[in-house]
């Protein structure tokens, strides 16, 4: 019987690509240069000529909004990508072999989890210094812990499934058993786990360029804005709005549809 699909998940997924198309869009075409400052232009309110208004440099809000949505989509891309490659080879070293090394790595990611990612990231940058790559850096190593964990599980049961037994009685090599077997039966628990892993990394990231530790100025990016747009409440309420209505639309859309990834999983 074909599963049907939850209206979480669908709306999850329509956000998303709504998203994700307005980010891509931003890549290529915008309405006015995102960092062209114009003193005649300050505080404009939303028109048909700023569809979200200008900010207090005289900048597009709306071109700003589509660079920035990118920017912290690409960041969080980047970011799961380190966390979730590194965090699954980890993963299924640990959980197939196990041993000592295994108990090691499972305590260690323990006391990692344990801590705040933003707060283990701000100590990372505030080291290594503000910037894109720093903050890729520092949030996607402390993402490796979390899908380390969650595959080191799902490896743990796979190693004594009875098709593996056979394997090795047949003499496959531990290598081809993590690369056929163990691996394709992981993407299960993966995919929700990457799209959840994405929710986070634009929350951690917006969360770092708010203080300021992230995307650096002239470049946009949401939380920056959002961080720029406190003095300005009441003299253009559209400037924080539109950088806050959009990091909750990113937010919003990979939640739901991490969610209902995992429903339909276990369903």
């Amino acid at each position: 019987m074909k599963q049907k699909i939850s209206p979480m998940l669908l709306f999850g997924g329509a956000t998303s690509l709504l998203t994700v198309g307005a980010a891509l869009l931003g890549a290529f075409w915008t309405p006015y240069n995102p960092t062209a400052v114009s003193a005649a232009e300050k505080f404009c309110p939303p028109s048909l000529v700023h569809l979200l208004g200008t900010d207090n440099f005289g900048r597009d809000v709306f071109s700003r909004v589509l660079q920035g949505m990118g920017a912290s989509l690409l960041i969080a891309a980047c970011v799961v990508a380190i966390g979730c490659l590194l965090g699954t080879a980890i993963g299924c070293l640990c959980g197939y072999f196990g041993g000592p090394a295994d108990f090691l790595l499972t305590r260690l990611c323990d006391v990692v989890t344990a801590f705040p990612s933003v707060l283990l990231a701000l100590v990372v940058v505030s080291l290594a210094g503000r910037g894109t790559a720093q903050i890729i850096l520092a949030l996607g190593v402390l993402f490796i812990p979390s899908f380390a964990r969650l595959v080191r599980g799902e490896a743990a049961r796979c190693r004594d499934a009875s098709y593996i037994q056979s394997a090795r009685l047949m003499g496959v090599s531990h290598s081809r058993i993590l690369l056929a077997h163990i691996l394709p039966n992981l993407k299960g628990v993966l995919v929700p786990a990457i799209v959840i892993g994405f929710n986070n990394a634009i929350l951690s990231e917006a969360s770092m360029s708010f203080l300021g530790l992230g995307v650096q100025p002239p470049f946009p990016s949401l939380g920056s804005m959002l961080s720029d747009s406190q003095t300005y409440l009441q003299r253009a309420p559209w400037y924080a709005f539109s950088a806050g209505a959009a990091i909750a639309l990113l937010i919003l859309g990979f939640s739901l549809l991490g969610e209902g990834l995992q429903r339909r999983r276990r369903a």
